[in-house]
């Protein structure tokens, strides 16, 4: 007779290992602290930074593309902003028209302290064509506008590889449209080039004269003393919720079926299921796209809208379309099924764009089932909002905002059906609180306050930096638990920022733009700067390597091999696809 965990194992590679407590690990790192902020990329963030050292970093200063003071550098045309078109179907490379002359001016969208959805007269009309500095116009604490980050806008922003696309997207993107007649006075997504600002580390003038010591100063003195990376990626293009599924199943989620609610794979209602195509008589203006609608995609077949033009890419890449038959996989925002508790519940319906009950395993059933201790702390989860009402370590809070998108795990069965697995989820005060009393688990996962995660709009850097800097202070006030802490602070994606650095199609998914990634440990490489491929599942296979894990599933993209590099091109690996595990940036002799 077959024993129960025999079964178990027999229906998912997960439960197969031989379980791994705490304590057993390959490296002197017993705890990892994964924190999640959102919505900036590499460029956006450290695209003037110099490494300590002498060390090589790729980024806006190193390319030429703007010198140290913010302002346009030799080579500023690499990063010249193109027009395209698209009339017909969808296509990921779009013909080339024009170039812009000057950006388009900013719009603040819905930007904190600004008026909604006009031009932002903070920054010029005539901006030149390229990366402009953020704050030589709007101080960094300021809240500015909002870019476009959906999944097929993303892959036409980076446009082949060629990064060109950004402000043509944000101009003629079709968020919202989901069916309905294109404006006869013509669309406008009201964004302008918000895409092409960025943030400088190093000393400037802003357009008053006034002198300002430089952005970032908490990230940059991280970078300095810790390990950064130069080619840490979003793992999905697009947004925060295909994101933060990937961080936890290292793939996609999936349409299942709302009647049996079993977690089997069905056919969405048509109004959900995306159709990139431009409408009639359009140029980009997706028939079905929007936050009310169109996110799901069959993308194991070819002929869908949208399929066969990013098959293309992987094919020139030699990555492949690892989508299974039959299943509708969710590409931007929606719902999780269940509301933070198991006795909350949302509706299923067409007009209700929720994502249905997940079955598929997690790095939390692996490391479940190896007795390795794990949480996920979301901010603003339950009783925060009145142990946080005013401010968190000194910051003010202005509102509260729990993200459910952000709080993956409220999706699955095996989490939201099991109370000893529910419990696991938790909110930022019982974070501080294991801390705090020596009970933090071997893996956290920590998703700041809405107000805190650096979001633009309705958050800025200087915000998530300075929970960050929390955050830090506090693990180092327990010295038993810095002493074997791994720190991970990085963003679910970039925001739609632009960003220069090279992009590696991984599979149909992605991978999206870079994004930061910090390691902040007793062991990371000390004012590092890592050129090996990594994108967010390299945060799991560091786990999995650390405490000799099992892979999640056989589709989830830690099965991919370690990149191997070469010195005359270190960013893009010779045996596409590859990601890596994140070791090379601790020194563990």
């Amino acid at each position: 007779m077959r024993s129960i965990f025999t079964s178990l194992c027999l229906a998912t590679t997960a439960l197969c290992a031989t379980p791994a407590f705490a304590g057993s690990t390959t490296t002197p790192i017993r705890h990892v602290i994964i924190v999640v902020g959102e919505n900036h990329t590499f460029d956006n963030v450290f695209g003037t930074y110099k490494p300590t050292g002498g060390q090589k970093i790729s980024n806006l200063l190193s390319k030429g593309i703007v010198n140290a003071d913010g302002t346009p550098g030799p080579n500023f045309a690499l990063a010249r902003q193109r027009i395209g078109t698209d009339v017909s179907n969808y296509h990921v490379t779009t013909p080339t028209v024009g170039t812009y002359g000057v950006l388009p001016q900013p719009y603040t969208t819905y930007a904190l302290f600004q008026p909604q959805g006009v031009p932002d007269t903070r920054f010029p009309s005539d901006l030149p064509n390229g990366p402009f500095q953020i704050t030589k116009y709007a101080p960094y604490s300021s809240f500015t506008g909002d870019p476009v980050h959906r999944f097929f806008q993303m892959w036409q922003q980076i446009n082949g590889g060629k990064n060109d696309k950004f402000v043509w997207v944000e101009k003629s993107i079709g968020t919202g449209s989901n069916g309905k007649p294109y404006p006869a006075d013509g669309f406008n997504p009201k964004e302008g080039a918000i895409a092409m600002g960025f943030y400088n580390m190093n000393p400037y003038k802003d357009a008053t004269g006034a002198d300002k010591p430089g952005d970032a100063a908490i990230f940059k003195s991280l970078a300095d003393h810790y390990a950064i990376s130069d080619n840490f990626h979003q793992s999905i293009m697009g947004g925060t919720g295909a994101n933060f599924q990937a961080i936890v199943n290292g793939f996609a989620a999936f349409f299942t079926d709302p009647a049996k609610l079993d977690g089997s794979a069905a056919t969405p209602w048509r109004n959900q299921i995306e159709n990139p195509n431009p409408r009639k008589g359009t140029d980009n203006y997706y028939t079905q796209d929007g936050y009310s609608g169109g996110s799901y995609v069959n993308c194991a077949d070819a002929k869908q809208p949208g399929v066969g033009s990013i098959n293309a890419q992987l094919k020139k890449s030699g990555a492949q379309n690892t989508c299974e038959d039959g299943h509708y996989y969710l590409v931007n925002n929606y719902s999780m099924y269940w509301n933070q508790t198991s006795a909350q519940h949302r509706d299923l319906g067409s007009d209700k764009f929720v994502l249905p009950p997940q079955s598929a395993p997690t790095i939390a059933d692996v490391l479940t089932k190896a007795g390795v201790s794990w949480k996920y702390y979301s901010a603003d989860r339950g009783d925060d909002i009145t142990a946080f009402d005013k401010e968190v370590d000194g910051i003010p809070l202005l509102y509260h905002s729990y993200c459910g998108i952000c709080d993956p795990l409220t999706a699955y069965k095996k989490i939201m059906s099991h109370p000893n697995q529910e419990n696991k989820l938790q909110n930022y005060g019982n974070f501080l609180r294991d801390l705090k009393d020596g009970t933090l688990p071997a893996v956290s996962f920590v998703r700041p306050f809405e107000y805190l995660a650096g979001h633009p709009a309705n958050s800025n850097n200087e915000l998530y930096e300075q929970f960050i800097q929390a955050l830090i202070h506090r693990v180092k006030s327990n010295k038993s638990i810095w002493s074997d802490t791994a720190i991970f602070i990085t963003y679910d994606e970039g925001g739609g920022y632009y960003d220069s650095g090279y992009v590696q199609p991984v599979d149909f998914f992605g991978d999206g733009t870079r994004i930061p990634l910090i390691v902040v440990s007793p062991y990371a490489k000390k004012g590092y700067v890592d050129h090996t491929y990594y994108d967010h599942v390299s945060m799991l296979k560091f786990i999995e390597r650390n405490w000799k894990l099992p892979k999640i599933s056989s589709r989830s993209r830690d099965n991919l091999p370690n990149p191997v590099h070469t010195d005359a091109d270190p960013y893009v690996p010779t045996n596409r696809p590859a990601i890596g595990d994140l070791m090379n940036m601790f020194d563990f002799d």
